[in-house]
């Protein structure tokens, strides 16, 4: 069974850049229900039980499972997209972090460059990433439910450009949340520890 994790913080802590009202909202109303749908549709699949990662490999791009795909999907990126941001995060980050963005990007503001396009490009609803791809990082932008689990790449950290994500505090003004989300919001440690993770498998497999 599928349940709601809580967040990792108080509704109204994002605030003013998020606000309570979109947390309580986008929370505990959408994530609440894509677990409910997921449930629903994993009865008699045979997949019940399996892991969020297990069952979006096994279902992506499976015509007669994409019910399953789109809510189990959007269950795991809600609850990576929590995880992303942090009360007084934002900014630029440090370490090895810092450093592989210099090295994949050019600079840190060439990777804010390309996080804000892949934000603002994405047409109708869907998510931008930076993502471990081999030994390099990269930004790309998913449509809908989609994640770079099924394209092989190791997500590090999301923004959520569906309109419920910003709409009761931004409206149509995307760029002005991807803005807030970057400058006052990303959860670096969270970053970092995906970065470690994934540099640790691909440590592992070379």
């Amino acid at each position: 069974m599928i349940t709601l994790p809580d967040l990792p913080y108080p509704h109204n802590a994002l605030e003013p850049h998020i606000s309570a009202r979109t947390l309580e909202f986008h929370h505990g109303k959408h994530h609440q229900k894509y677990v409910d749908k997921a449930n629903k549709f994993l009865e008699g699949s045979g997949l019940a039980g399996q892991s969020l990662e297990e069952i979006i490999l096994k279902t992506a791009g499976d015509p007669a499972r994409t019910s399953i795909f789109n809510n189990v999907a959007q269950v795991w990126n809600h609850t990576f997209y929590w995880q992303c941001m942090k009360p007084g995060g934002g900014g630029k980050p440090s370490g090895r972090v810092a450093e592989k963005i210099d090295s994949s990007f050019g600079s840190y503001d060439k990777f804010v460059e390309e996080l804000k396009n892949a934000g603002t490009g994405q047409f109708g609803s869907g998510w931008a990433w930076l993502v471990a791809s081999g030994d390099r990082l990269e930004v790309m932008k998913t449509p809908n439910a989609e994640n770079p689990l099924h394209h092989g790449k190791t997500p590090l950290l999301t923004v959520d450009v569906w309109e419920h994500a910003y709409y009761l505090d931004y409206q149509n003004r995307r760029p002005d949340y991807l803005a807030a989300f970057i400058d006052e919001l990303i959860n670096w440690d969270f970053v970092k520890k995906n970065l470690a993770e994934a540099s640790e498998k691909e440590a592992a497999t070379s």
